[in-house]
């Protein structure tokens, strides 16, 4: 007799079912004067858009969080304001990337174009050299924040362990 497969022995996606709720990708109200979107595409290693993934964004002392999926471009937004900085730490956002072909999800983090110095003194930072710095910093565009997740490949993003 088979069985039939679980989530848990498939890749998926099934990101439908934690997407099918209210909007879950505003951390802050759009109205406040603070609020900025933090906008980017979600990405595969030939640089083809991933439209089935789901991105969330953590604030790091575990106050604030919100998810997104993917859509057809590979696209992803939240609505933020800087979270407060941990301890010796610069203020970020700690980002959990969910995709087809992922077993487990990939751990990155969003860092702060304005927090020039912060970022430099933040403990993770002496770890990477420069390029690989370049892919954890938003950029500013149009009165957002980009953010590009490239999962392999050319300037592809630092990932963590945890």
């Amino acid at each position: 007799m088979t069985l039939p497969r679980t989530p848990s022995q498939t890749v998926g996606p099934f990101y439908s079912i934690g997407l099918s709720r209210d909007p879950q990708n505003q951390l802050a109200d759009p109205r406040d004067p603070a609020a900025v979107r933090l906008i980017g595409v979600l990405v595969d290693g030939q640089g083809a858009p991933i439209p089935d993934g789901m991105v969330e964004l953590w604030d790091p002392a575990g106050r604030r969080w919100g998810r997104s999926g993917t859509d057809s471009e590979g696209r992803f937004s939240f609505v933020v304001t800087k979270p407060e900085p941990l301890p010796g730490e610069a203020p970020r956002f700690d980002v959990l990337v969910f995709a087809r072909g992922l077993l487990k999800h990939e751990l990155t983090r969003v860092y702060f174009p304005d927090e020039t110095e912060a970022n430099a003194a933040d403990p993770v930072w002496p770890g990477l050299d420069e390029e690989s710095r370049a892919t954890l910093v938003a950029e500013a565009e149009d009165g957002a924040l980009r953010f590009d997740i490239r999962m392999r490949g050319d300037r592809h993003t630092v990932f963590f362990a945890h």
